[in-house]
């Protein structure tokens, strides 16, 4: 669900009341669409969370960590220039829009007292974050809209900062319940759309969970609505306002997993009982939980997007060369066909006249006539010799080739574990490393590290229910860490058969691993791979004193032998309790 304009005015009211009179500390700006703002107060300090992305624009306090570009964008560079400092005067909407004002009094360069006004415009894919003085001319914008963006509405420096064009229909706060049945029972729908369309200011699902708790499960027509159902509908409409006058109760609506699918300042009773409803203690935090496994995702997309395409092209490229030397293999095993051909010339040379593009003769392998093609530039014997010098090129390239796509498969093999690597990284320290490695594989050339203070990621580790550690690689370069250098002879290995996925290792400390424990480490060498959405997956296991690496071999990638294979189908529950003490 999207954030509406009656959820946004609760809110704004929130953060009116905890946030009024703080001043800004620091201004981050993590990713394109998301601005941090870290102020205090004379009690405490809050971390102001603004995203303009259009599938999670939102605002609230946040206590989520995030990791900041080392160059600050052009955009975040002018909030500071001139909101660093300023005290929060005022935070407040429009009614029936989806904008926020925050209003901030600020110095100047010049040493004057102004006010400037962050506006937030959370509104789907048209979100934005617009800079106003106190005078009502935009500073800047986020996303800038010139006239060829949009006709009616520009966001420029210099220009007057309007209000998006209104909406004809009044809002749902404000028109009496009669008048607003009156309005749904006239349209030809069903009665939560109709809502939708004769008041602003909800959004679907509000609609629908009053048509819910007024006239039960079912789409009803609004214009078949009788009197007893308009009169109902009304009621309903005045209990869910009284809710709202008192602060509403943010509610978020979970699967039977625990995954957040919607919210509101209403208890969503629609969902009930196949979903659960989750009493939050502010609407910041309601949108922080809602949010944020899903943004935590679109950061790393972003973040990883030049890395992932770089990945996917070698790895495209290497595939096109594999797919091109099994053709030239296949051509080199028909080499034979070239020797016959320069013995048939070589035994019939008196039959072949000078200058001639072919000849038919009796190939004396099978008795059946064979047409030979001859360079009539060459002399017979000549066009003999070219033909064996073919073949011996090609028995040449056939055995050079068997190494080529041993090589090739390798290579393969190594890049999706990679793109695999890349996908599920969880942070900069992680991308920064797989690119050091593709650099040092000879596969970056104009790499360039960011941060060279930026301490290395460790290993994820885990304690299993018998207390064993169990650690597991992030990447190749990890992977080579853990099993050749920090793991010794009798300590256990772990690694999903044929599929990319993370070095898994218990630390056996010279104690005999129960198999409980070794259950919970094949389990976690799922989890961190390719195949943790499969069942029955094939993990091999193997004491670490089994495994060797040779030169030839890239980062990630082992040889190991008297190995054991189990077949593991991930349970959510041991895996969940594993995560509680994780350290990542």
């Amino acid at each position: 669900m999207a954030l509406d304009a009656a959820t946004l005015a609760l809110l704004a009211k929130e953060l009116r009341e905890k946030m009024l009179s703080a001043r800004i500390d620091k201004i981050f700006q993590p990713t394109r669409d998301e601005v941090l703002i870290a102020m205090r107060s004379r009690t405490e300090n809050f971390k102001l969370f603004v995203s303009a992305r259009s599938g999670s624009a939102r605002i609230g306090i946040t206590n989520e960590k995030f990791e900041n570009p080392q160059t600050p964008p052009s955009f975040c560079m002018l909030l500071r220039k001139y909101l660093t400092g300023g005290r929060l005067d005022d935070v407040r909407t429009v009614e029936g829009e989806r904008i926020i004002f925050l209003d901030f009094t600020c110095t100047s360069e010049m040493g004057d007292t102004v006010t400037v006004t962050l506006a937030a415009e959370l509104m789907g894919r048209y979100s934005n974050l617009v800079v106003i003085n106190g005078e009502g001319k935009i500073i800047d914008a986020l996303k800038r809209v010139d006239f060829e963006a949009s006709e009616l509405r520009q966001l420029l420096p210099g220009l007057p900062y309007t209000l998006p064009p209104q909406q004809d229909k009044p809002s749902f706060m404000q028109v009496p319940a009669t008048e607003l049945v009156a309005a749904v029972r006239s349209q030809q729908t069903d009665v939560a759309a109709a809502l939708m369309r004769c008041a602003g200011g909800i959004g679907p699902v509000v609609c629908r969970e009053i048509t819910f708790r007024a006239l039960g499960e079912g789409k009803l027509a609004a214009d078949e609505l009788t009197d007893d159902d308009a009169q109902k509908l009304a009621q309903g409409i005045d209990a869910l306002r009284a809710l709202y006058a008192t602060g509403g109760t943010p509610t978020t609506v979970c699967t039977a997993e625990g995954k957040p699918i919607e919210f509101s300042f209403v208890p969503l009773t629609q969902y009930l009982p196949a979903c659960k409803l989750i009493e939050n203690e502010s609407y910041s935090a309601l949108l922080d939980d809602y949010y944020a496994v899903k943004d935590a995702a679109e950061r790393m997309r972003q973040k990883s997007r030049d890395l992932t395409k770089s990945v996917q092209n070698l790895l495209e490229r290497a595939r096109r060369k594999q797919n091109a030397r099994m053709e030239e293999q296949k051509e080199s095993n028909d080499a034979d066909h070239l020797r016959i051909c320069g013995e048939l010339l070589q035994a019939n040379l008196y039959a072949i006249e000078k200058g001639a593009r072919g000849v038919t003769v009796t190939n004396y392998y099978d008795g059946q006539p064979i047409a030979i093609k001859l360079d009539a530039r060459l002399s017979p014997s000549a066009n003999a010799q070219k033909y064996f010098k073919e073949y011996k090129k090609k028995l040449t390239a056939a055995k050079m080739l068997v190494k080529l796509l041993e090589e090739g498969q390798r290579e393969i093999e190594y890049l999706t574990t990679v793109l695999y690597e890349v996908e599920v990284a969880t942070g900069e320290p992680a991308l920064e490393e797989i690119r050091a490695e593709l650099k040092a594989q000879g596969y970056l050339r104009s790499y360039k590290l960011k941060n060279k203070k930026q301490k290395p990621a460790d290993f994820i580790r885990y304690t299993s229910s018998d207390g064993f550690t169990i650690l597991v690689g992030r990447n190749n370069l990890q992977n080579d860490k853990l099993t050749l250098h920090t793991a010794r002879g009798k300590d256990l290995w772990f690694h999903t058969k044929n599929a990319p996925g993370s070095h898994t290792v218990v630390m056996s400390e010279g104690q005999e691993i129960p198999d409980s424990t070794k259950n919970e480490a094949a389990m976690l060498a799922v989890h961190h791979s390719s195949q943790a959405a499969s069942a029955k997956v094939a993990v091999d296991y193997t004491e670490v004193k089994n495994i060797r690496k040779t030169g030839d071999l890239a980062p990630g990638m082992v040889l190991y032998e008297h190995y054991e294979t189990a077949y593991i189908t991930p349970d959510a529950a041991v895996l969940e309790e594993l995560t509680k003490n994780c350290k990542k």
